[in-house]
C-alpha cells in the first residue's frame, strides 16, 4: 500500500471511530510504528487530525476530507450510480453539476455516453458546473459545452463559491441539476459539510426543472452541518443497491423517485 492510500485509509478510520492509535494503525495497515507516526504527523500538519501521545483524534474538519483523499472510496458504486444518472438525462439537456467524487463520476459518464455524441460542430449536452476539476474533465470533449461558474475556489473540493457564483447562477436555467452530497435524509433533505457549498448548491438546484441527488448508500439516512434543500425539493435519488429497503421506502414515502444501481 503506497503512502497516499495509507493516509486515505487512516482518515477513513478516524472518520468512523473519531480516533486512531498507533498500534491500531500498525495492525490495520501492516506497516511499522515509525511509518505510522510519520503518516500521522503529516495528517496533523495538514490539520486533518489532532495528534495525541498515542495516536490521533478527529479534528473539527476531519470528516470533510479533501477531494484527493476521497477519490478511491466506493469508486465502483459511484460509477454505477453515474451511469444510472446519465440514463435519465436526455440529449441536448442543460445539466448542472456541483463538485465531489460522485459528481465527477457523473461527468465522466457524460463524457463517454454515446447518446451525447453530436455531429461535428454541434453540442450534445451542456454542462454548467461549479467545480474546476469537472470543467477540466469535460473541456476536451467536443460534444460537451462547458460553462464554468465563477467565484472563490474552495481547495478541499475544487468548487467555486460565493457572491460571484450566486450572481451567475441567478441568470441561467437548467433542465437537470445533479448534486453530489455529503448526506441525505428522508426527513431533513440533502446536506453538505460546508455552509458555503450548501448555499451555492441550493441555488444550482433552484435553477433546475429536475433535481437529482447522486449519493452512495453510506450517505443515506445521515445528517451533516448545512442543509442544501429539503426532501420535498428532491425529484430523484440515485443510489447503489446496498441501500436498505427501509431507507429507500422512507424516501419514496416522502415523494422521491428512488433509483438503485
Amino acid at each position: 500500500m503506497n503512502r497516499h492510500r495509507r493516509l486515505a485509509r487512516m482518515l477513513e478510520i478516524v472518520s468512523e471511530r473519531s480516533q486512531l492509535s498507533v498500534d491500531e494503525a500498525v495492525a490495520e495497515l501492516g506497516v511499522s510504528p515509525a511509518t505510522v507516526r510519520r503518516d500521522l504527523d503529516q495528517l496533523s500538519q495538514q490539520q486533518l487530525v489532532t495528534r495525541t501521545r498515542g495516536g490521533v483524534v478527529a479534528a473539527n474538519t476531519a470528516l470533510d476530507l479533501p477531494l484527493r483523499y476521497k477519490a478511491g472510496r466506493r469508486a465502483a458504486e459511484k460509477e454505477r450510480i453515474a451511469k444510472r444518472v446519465v440514463q435519465r438525462i436526455p440529449p441536448g439537456s442543460v445539466v448542472g453539476l456541483n463538485g465531489g467524487t460522485t459528481a465527477l463520476a457523473v461527468a465522466q459518464a457524460i463524457a463517454l455516453e454515446k447518446a451525447f455524441h453530436a455531429e461535428p460542430g454541434q453540442t450534445g449536452v451542456t454542462v454548467v458546473t461549479t467545480a474546476l476539476n469537472i470543467a477540466t474533465e469535460l473541456a476536451v470533449r467536443p460534444h460537451v459545452k462547458v460553462v464554468v461558474v465563477g467565484g472563490v475556489v474552495r481547495s478541499r473540493s475544487y468548487e467555486v463559491l460565493g457572491p460571484l457564483a450566486d450572481r451567475m447562477l441567478d441568470v441561467i436555467s437548467l433542465d437537470v441539476a445533479v448534486l453530489g452530497v455529503d448526506a441525505v435524509d428522508a426527513r431533513e433533505g440533502a446536506m453538505a459539510f460546508d455552509e458555503g457549498e450548501a448555499a451555492t448548491n441550493a441555488l444550482l438546484a433552484a435553477r433546475a426543472d429536475t433535481v437529482m441527488i447522486a449519493a452512495d448508500s453510506t450517505k443515506l439516512g445521515s445528517r451533516v452541518f448545512a442543509r442544501i434543500l429539503p426532501v420535498e425539493d428532491i425529484d430523484v435519488l440515485v443510489t447503489d443497491s446496498e441501500a436498505s429497503s427501509e431507507v429507500v421506502d422512507d424516501f419514496r414515502d416522502a415523494g422521491v423517485d428512488v433509483v438503485t444501481s
